[in-house]
């Protein structure tokens, strides 16, 4: 017999993501994220990128928009667009080596990591954590999760949001400084890292802000495609 525990508050629902051609879902237990990992856009946003080890911040599970519209956040006028290639996990570990990395990987989606970048920017001068510019509430639409099985192991291949029909990000994963193997390597050093672990694993260049209105459309070519609406 299984032995009930009582809580004093109601239990959290889990965080579930879908998957393209399943009934079944993705529970998602950490998200984590790189930094200025493609070299045109640590260009743009005023670094060197020069292969420097990664760096990694973190957005709260109950962040990724799984469908529907992004809701404009409160306390800010500049949201910015930041698509990037997804992983999801099935397996971890601790210090993983690159060349068992992929055998982690249950499948691949597109997502964006929208950013409140003006609060973004006031907690870097200030020093300060950037939490209150990349997790808040939706901050992290993605589409469903493509299974590896079915679409293997991107490593090459376009990567690209268009913003009213007009594109603004277009690169190619192969332009990543830190390929995936790679970054779920760092990430073992770091974090001991778990089924329902994601990873979202960094933007190209032409990163730029939404405003209320804005028709987004963002892909992986060969792996995902995200619509949304900014309400």
């Amino acid at each position: 017999m299984t032995e009930q525990f009582a809580t004093v508050i109601p239990l959290p629902a889990p965080v579930l993501l879908p998957i393209e051609g399943e009934t079944a879902s993705f529970p998602v237990r950490r998200v984590y994220c790189v930094g200025r990992n493609y070299a045109d856009h640590a260009i743009e946003m005023g670094h060197d990128p020069s292969r420097e080890p990664p760096f990694f911040f973190q957005k709260n599970p109950d962040n990724l928009l799984p469908s529907g519209d992004f809701p404009y956040p409160p306390l800010s006028s500049d949201v910015h667009h930041e698509v990037e290639l997804v992983v999801a996990l099935k397996s971890g570990g601790a210090d993983i080596p690159a060349e068992r990395a992929l055998d982690c990987i249950y499948g691949y989606a597109v997502g964006i990591d929208f950013t409140r970048r003006d609060r973004q920017g006031e907690a870097k001068k200030l020093g300060r954590p950037w939490e209150v510019g990349k997790a808040f509430e939706h901050s992290a639409p993605i589409s469903a999760i493509a299974p590896a099985t079915k679409v293997g192991h991107p490593d090459k291949g376009g990567i690209w949001l268009m913003r009213n029909g007009e594109s603004a990000q277009r690169g190619d994963l192969s332009q990543m400084i830190w390929k995936v193997p790679e970054i779920i390597a760092e990430l073992a050093k770091l974090f001991t890292l778990a089924p329902g672990d994601v990873i979202m694993t960094g933007t190209p260049a032409g990163v730029g802000p939404v405003a209320r209105g804005d028709r987004i459309t963002c892909a992986v070519d060969g792996v995902a495609t995200l619509v949304l609406n900014v309400v």
